[in-house]
């Protein structure tokens, strides 16, 4: 697998299982379709996702179960 992950301020541990709903965002002009999408094709693939903290603090996307070619 891979992840993906940031510096920035983090999602609270009660909101991570959220930040996949459509519709969910903390942002006005967000549309939180982004990672309702991510998490769909993720699925798709049977694939998972997990949200949990990065080693810097922010928030740090994690996914496994592929296959990763080089």
């Amino acid at each position: 697998g891979f992840y993906i992950e940031d510096d920035g301020p983090g999602i609270p541990v009660e909101d991570r299982e959220k930040v996949f709903e459509a519709g969910y965002s903390t942002s006005e002009s967000g549309t939180g379709l982004g990672l309702n999408i991510v998490k769909r094709v993720a699925d798709a693939h049977g694939w998972d996702i997990r949200v949990t903290e990065s080693s810097m603090g922010g928030t740090r996307f994690e996914i496994t179960g592929l296959e990763i070619i080089e």
